[in-house]
């Protein structure tokens, strides 16, 4: 049956005014689906304010564009902005739905890349209800919950710290693939509830003075994390499979961050993380640990001398008498120190799994390993067995390999 565009094309045709009328109507989780109708559709979306000047114009040049996009008639304003300042350097900036603001500070070419990563440190303070000089920023910018911060240099760093610093409202803050950045620290007394912090490869310290942390999802090597105060982490993802970014981290430094993941529900973990710096300080005689909320684990692994051991996941299933689902990656490429089977010697009470609904194997190159990892789990089980997929996608027949 031929598809009928004749909507569409009535949609498409109308002005610009007119369709920003519409799409006020709808929800922000579909006012964005529009951009599928038709080539007019995504041409509005996509269109870009484009602005030239200096770097210090840029804290004042992002707050008129905040303050410029209306909610209500998201097609009035442009919801990128493309700003130009010095040799090379482009800041790109995107308003995206529910009060989320995406800053790119990538440069125009990719070999500049090189030249900028001189070391730098970044401070955060964050709802800190100061006095603020801009005029410019207004409650619209205030109103802003998530901000994406992309490919800060040691060139944009003050500029970065300016704007975060004026956002009074953030919950969400997200730093990405920032070059040379050493040392971070991030300042927030109430309400900052999730930070994200992926591939910035050189940092080394990171400090947290923040008391409301709910989500924290870090990827890179491991920097030496720092909790001023306490706080129960909900979701966690500490993907350290490549590392220690400092080679005199202990367990003892480790002991504040371990503190933080104990009431999470779901975590994400590395063998080597586990091994070295969490088992060394819970393991008989120091006393009971558990991660009784734990639901969801994802674990990282490697093979170590083309071998799979399966001892530390298995004595930290152990810990997790809620688990519901489990997801084991291998990882070739992971960080492994030299392994040792002396700090998992001692007995670990055996805990029976009652809640695990699904197991999934990812990056596996051996169908025996999987079984044999199978057959130790349905030990660990108690009641009905649960669902295990395989690296290749197909389900393990668990009549069978019992």
């Amino acid at each position: 049956m031929e598809k009928d565009n004749t909507s569409n094309d009535l949609f498409s045709n109308l002005p610009k005014e007119i369709l920003g009328h519409i799409i006020s109507f709808l929800p922000n989780e579909s006012s964005m689906e529009t951009i599928l109708i038709s080539t007019r559709w995504r041409d509005l979306w996509n269109e870009a304010i484009i602005i030239y000047g200096t770097k210090q114009d840029i804290t004042s040049v992002v707050a008129k564009f905040l303050t410029s996009f209306d909610d209500f008639d998201p097609l009035k304003h442009p919801r990128k902005l493309q700003f130009y300042y010095g040799e090379d350097n482009v800041l790109l900036a995107t308003i995206a739905n529910n009060s989320k603001l995406l800053l790119d500070f990538s440069p125009l070419k990719k070999e500049f890349i090189e030249n900028i990563q001189m070391h730098y440190e970044l401070q955060f303070k964050l709802n800190k209800q100061q006095k603020i000089s801009y005029k410019s920023f207004t409650s619209n910018i205030f109103s802003l919950k998530s901000l994406y911060l992309k490919s800060i240099s040691y060139l944009t760093s003050d500029v970065a710290s300016s704007i975060i610093s004026r956002l009074d409202h953030l919950e969400n803050l997200v730093i990405i693939s920032c070059n040379g950045l050493k040392f971070l620290s991030i300042d927030s007394n109430f309400e900052l509830k999730k930070l994200t912090i992926l591939d910035c490869l050189q940092l080394k310290s990171l400090h947290l003075k923040t008391s409301k942390l709910k989500s924290f999802h870090y990827r890179g090597p491991l920097p030496w994390i720092l909790p001023e105060f306490h706080f129960n982490l909900s979701y966690a993802m500490l993907d350290f499979r490549l590392g220690p970014s400092c080679g005199n981290i202990t367990t003892k430094d480790f002991d504040a961050t371990l503190l933080t993941i104990k009431n999470s529900q779901v975590l994400t973990l590395c063998r080597w993380t586990f091994e070295e710096l969490i088992w060394p300080s819970i393991s008989p005689p120091y006393g009971c640990f558990n991660f009784y909320e734990l639901r969801e684990l994802w674990w990282i692994d490697s093979y170590y001398k083309d071998e799979y051991s399966m001892d530390a996941l298995v004595i930290f299933l152990k810990l997790c008498p809620s688990l519901e689902q489990l997801f084991v990656t291998i990882d070739d490429e992971s960080y492994s120190a030299e392994r040792s089977n002396s700090c998992l010697i001692q007995a670990t009470k055996c805990t029976k799994l009652e809640h695990l609904k699904l197991i999934k194997f990812m990056g596996f190159t051996s169908r025996k390993d999987e079984i044999l990892l199978a057959k130790y789990f349905i030990h660990l089980i108690k009641g009905k067995l649960p669902k295990i997929n395989t690296s290749d996608g197909s389900c393990l027949d668990l009549e069978f390999i019992q």
